[in-house]
């Protein structure tokens, strides 16, 4: 009797859990190309004031490229056919007329990672409206979904950074397919050749007093640079050296990486005394600890070809930065 009773017990039990698999909701993995947005819109929204506002706000230029790239390279599709295969996109934007005016941030709805910001409003201007006032934060939660992204495909192949760890107290994530170029005290070359040209990481440190806050701070970095380019980082002729190219003004901005502030530019190099040059990202990381300036580069020589996947690509290794 009491086997029959713990067989029946055991039968309830493994009912019950097929019965809660059943419940549970499975999620795909979410698609897509890189930087690449798809906007759910309704076709007459898009081709009107609303699709304009969308286009000038998230394809437009990014900052530092060489050549106008878009931010996000733009897929738009009508709600009606907004279903299977098309909601598996992993940053997504959606339009909805005749609601209330708002912007909501989703994660996982459809897919996994995916990053969902539905925009509602009455009228076409208060979508607008929303579109203007909330873009930083938007943008900001499609491009950490990216990197984040990026930095999962990176974890697959990773480049040993022990020499890195041993010189800088860091870890960063790359892929083996950049080698350590140049290897020097306080200073590495990392590069990564591809058909087209060279993708270069340059990592070292130099003093606090080096930059200084205020009005002289984008001078002091492009100074810095300079400098390093002269020691490090010769050119294919006799006397030449990577420089800041000297017409294009740098974009500056102050961010914080691994709880550390930093300045980031973005700007143009160029080499002095041959015909070369090509985007850069530079973020100078203030470390109190150490009494230093972290300094982490990425530069992409490729001439004729579109960089901003290559910039994009680098700035997802620098902000994978840790400090030991």
């Amino acid at each position: 009797m009491k086997t029959i009773l713990k067989l029946t017990f055991i039968f309830i039990v493994l009912a019950g859990c097929k019965e809660g698999s059943k419940n549970e909701r499975i999620i795909s993995n979410s698609s897509g190309n890189l930087n690449n947005l798809t906007i759910v819109v309704d076709n007459l929204l898009w081709e009107d004031n609303v699709g304009e506002q969308i286009r000038t706000v998230f394809a437009a230029p990014l900052e530092g490229l060489p050549q106008d790239e878009p931010i996000f390279s733009l897929s738009q599709i009508p709600p009606s056919v907004f279903s299977g295969f098309a909601t598996k996109s992993r940053i997504i934007l959606k339009i909805e007329k005749g609601k209330p005016a708002g912007t909501a941030i989703s994660e996982d709805l459809f897919a996994k990672p995916q990053t969902l910001v539905l925009v509602t409003g009455k009228t076409n201007q208060e979508i607008i409206n929303q579109i203007e006032s909330n873009s930083k934060q938007i943008i900001s939660v499609f491009k950490k979904e990216e990197i984040k992204e990026k930095l999962r495909r990176i974890s697959l192949s990773l480049h040993d950074d022990s020499d890195l760890k041993k010189a800088f107290g860091i870890s960063i994530k790359f892929p083996t397919a950049y080698r350590i170029a140049k290897k020097e005290d306080k200073f590495f070359w990392i590069r990564k050749d591809i058909p087209t040209g060279t993708m270069d990481l340059m990592i070292y440190e130099v003093p606090l007093s080096t930059i200084k806050e205020g009005d002289s701070t984008i001078t002091d970095i492009v100074r810095m640079r300079d400098s390093i380019g002269k020691t490090h980082i010769p050119g294919p002729v006799e006397g030449s050296y990577m420089i800041t190219e000297e017409s294009y003004a740098p974009y500056l901005f102050e961010i914080n990486l691994d709880n550390k502030p930093t300045y980031e530019t973005k700007g143009i190099w160029d080499v002095k005394n041959a015909f070369m040059a090509g985007p850069f990202i530079n973020y100078a990381i203030k470390d109190l600890q150490n009494n230093r300036y972290l300094v982490v580069e990425g530069y992409v020589f490729s001439p004729s070809i579109e960089k901003r996947d290559h910039i994009f690509e680098m700035e997802s290794i620098i902000k994978s930065i840790k400090f030991e």
